[in-house]
């Protein structure tokens, strides 16, 4: 399985409240939150990660290329107008890929919860395994009703009655899956929420696994929640 992260965000919230760097590179504990990400793949058996970024972030691209990771980093640099122009790049670059992991850099998790969510994906038939949590952090949401066995049935801008979690930001994908995100782009979908609409309209096996807690990053209080999130994985 490859391992890939979205990391070419603007961060313009970031730099109004004054942090000028690239959000990837928001420390947490002292450490880069692209960085984390890479070391836990690593420790998930990653082989090597692949990274997009944005050409505006020369600060990026240079603690990529001169930070020693265990691993390689097989890095694009391109603008793309949204996330899921990223995912479809990605995948267009690598079409021997046949599963992945991807993840964005704002996306902070537990590593035991994360260990869990891969070994349950590896055990499962899904074409997408969607993380999601009954934690409601982000600013805007994607909502994710599910079945009592964690079949996914929608994907939700607005909570009904019965939505018990909202996506986490973090996803696995088989080819079915991978293939559908280039006909999404083709379409002319231009957010990852329609892709996974697209998933589901396409018939594919989309599952959840439930994280009990994950952060966004979107403004530097934000730093602050996932500290202390984090501190609990180790106290």
């Amino acid at each position: 399985m490859e391992f890939a992260i979205i990391a070419a965000g603007e961060g313009s919230r970031l730099r109004k409240e004054g942090f000028n760097l690239p959000k990837p590179l928001l420390p947490l504990h002292g450490v880069p939150l692209i960085e984390r990400l890479i070391r836990v793949f690593a420790k998930e058996g990653a082989q090597q990660v692949h990274v997009i970024i944005n050409r505006q972030s020369p600060e990026l691209k240079t603690f990529l290329t001169h930070t020693a990771f265990e691993l390689p980093i097989i890095l694009i640099e391109e603008d793309t107008p949204s996330s899921l122009h990223s995912f479809a790049l990605l995948v267009k670059s690598n079409p021997a890929w046949t599963s992945c992991c991807l993840t964005t850099t704002d996306t902070v998790f537990k590593p035991h919860e994360f260990h869990e969510y891969l070994t349950a994906f590896r055990q499962s038939d899904a074409d997408a395994f969607m993380a999601v949590t009954p934690f409601v952090d982000d600013e805007s949401p994607l909502y994710v009703n599910t079945d009592d066995e964690l079949n996914v049935e929608a994907f939700l801008d607005k909570a009904t009655a019965g939505t018990k979690f909202v996506s986490g930001g973090i996803y696995c994908f088989r080819k079915a899956a991978m293939d559908c995100a280039l006909r999404s782009v083709a379409a002319g979908n231009s957010r990852m929420r329609n892709f996974q609409r697209a998933l589901l309209e396409n018939d594919l096996n989309v599952e959840a696994f439930v994280f009990e807690k994950v952060v966004d990053i979107d403004h530097l209080k934000d730093r602050i929640v996932a500290e202390r999130f984090l501190s609990e994985e180790v106290s």
